[in-house]
């Protein structure tokens, strides 16, 4: 399948999920975030889930982070530029639904690209060799471009792998795992 066609499967698979279904699902993919080798770096890039498309819910991996006392970074959209700014998440962070229903900071410490050692991705569909289709804005292709080449990427889905996606193009950045609720997959 391309892209396109994996958006609508994919938009339509989460649309018939239940509030459970999504609140299981994205406990099982925290908890087995905790068995990939990713938790000796500093700073972690976290999305916060737009609950209205039943994106996996990213509270656990936060708890997670803020246990392990690590750097939380969290990124605002930029729809003109289609681009992200990262900041730190810290006691004074405020959080604001921007229009598009995208929970982010408002402002605060702006931190760099390349510290970020571990990003964790939303995605809509990816298949078995690591590459994933988003939305469709490349926020996080630009995004992973300006990171070090060393950057883990993990994607986080509710649903398996696809067998491939077709129209992968150069700027496509591939994953280095993608979690799921059943299963851990590393490119």
């Amino acid at each position: 399948m391309n892209k396109k066609q994996l958006r609508l499967k994919y938009k339509e698979l989460r649309e018939a999920l239940t509030p459970e279904q999504v609140e299981e699902g994205s406990l099982e993919i925290a908890n087995r975030l905790l068995e990939l080798p990713i938790w000796n770096y500093s700073y972690y890039h976290l999305f916060l889930s737009i609950s209205e498309k039943k994106e996996v819910d990213t509270q656990g991996v936060l708890h997670i982070l803020q246990g392990k006392d690590k750097h939380v970074v969290l990124s605002k959209s930029n729809f003109k530029k289609a681009s992200l700014t990262n900041y730190l998440l810290t006691d004074s962070t405020v959080i604001k639904v921007n229009e598009w229903g995208i929970p982010e900071p408002v402002d605060g410490i702006e931190v760099p690209a390349s510290k970020i050692d571990v990003v964790f991705i939303p995605l809509l569909a990816f298949d078995k060799k690591g590459n994933r289709t988003g939305y469709g804005k490349g926020f996080y292709d630009r995004f992973l471009s300006l990171c070090t080449k060393e950057v883990l990427k993990v994607g986080l889905s509710l649903f398996p792998s696809e067998e491939s996606i077709k129209d992968i193009n150069e700027h496509d950045v591939p994953l280095d795992y993608c979690v799921t609720p059943e299963k851990i997959y590393k490119f």
